[in-house]
């Protein structure tokens, strides 16, 4: 598996995961993380540790070397109480990615040329075994909108959906910048949240959604409020 990825990846067991086994074509989603953890060690122990029951399939260090903790086939514990679009407790239907980084509440930053580098071989493998739809590579704050901020808006989506690895808009952001903070009426609020429901996102609180959207598509500014630019967005992707 480890020339096939051309990656350094090891094996190393986390009993947190559920049986029986499933069905490949069971798995339509990926959905990545961020450890939200200080130290590394601490990250994977955690991850291994049956106390904790909670787990992910694959872990990529800083280093960029991937640990493999939980076979595909098996479904390990990383989304807990999610949703997207028809799906919930999205478990059951997909493989969860962990990287590390200390996340919002200790000093959130950057993810490193190595571990970037890393996941992008880890999707195209993943991707291509299980005929994912590339829209159906997600973001834990995506399916749970309501308490998770991760793997947050300093991940480099944009940089995935280049090599088609993760879906954007092709709008020039130079162009609609100019609609920031431009306020909309309440019917075309209520059509923003419509064009995120069609597109996946779940009926939570209409703040952590636009959140969660605005994490993955409007990364410079997460306030929570729907402006004009986010319209536009939102509009762009359900043609794609």
């Amino acid at each position: 598996m480890s020339s096939k990825i051309g990656l350094n990846l090891t094996k190393r067991y986390s009993i947190n995961f559920s049986l029986p086994k499933r069905k490949p074509k069971t798995i339509k989603f990926i959905i990545l993380h961020y450890t939200g953890m200080k130290k590394e060690t601490k990250a994977v122990q955690k991850l291994c540790n049956y106390k904790s029951k909670v787990s992910s399939h694959y872990f990529i260090k800083n280093s960029g070397e991937v640990l493999n903790l939980v076979p595909d086939i098996f479904e390990a514990w990383h989304a807990g109480k999610s949703k997207w679009g028809k799906y919930s407790m999205l478990n059951k239907y997909s493989i969860g990615i962990e990287i590390q980084n200390p996340g919002h509440d200790h000093g959130y930053k950057k993810f490193n040329i190595k571990q970037i580098a890393s996941l992008k071989k880890l999707l195209n493998y993943l991707i291509k075994k299980y005929k994912i739809d590339k829209k159906n590579i997600l973001g834990h704050s995506d399916v749970a909108p309501d308490r998770k901020k991760d793997p947050g808006e300093k991940f480099p989506w944009k940089d995935l959906a280049k090599k088609k690895l993760a879906i954007w808009h092709n709008l020039q952001e130079k162009k609609i910048l100019k609609f920031r903070g431009e306020r909309i009426s309440l019917k075309n609020e209520g059509i923003f949240i419509k064009n995120l429901n069609k597109f996946g996102y779940a009926n939570y609180q209409k703040k952590d959604i636009v959140n969660a959207f605005q994490r993955k598509f409007r990364q410079d500014l997460v306030n929570g409020k729907i402006d004009k630019e986010c319209l536009i967005i939102s509009k762009n992707l359900l043609k794609q």
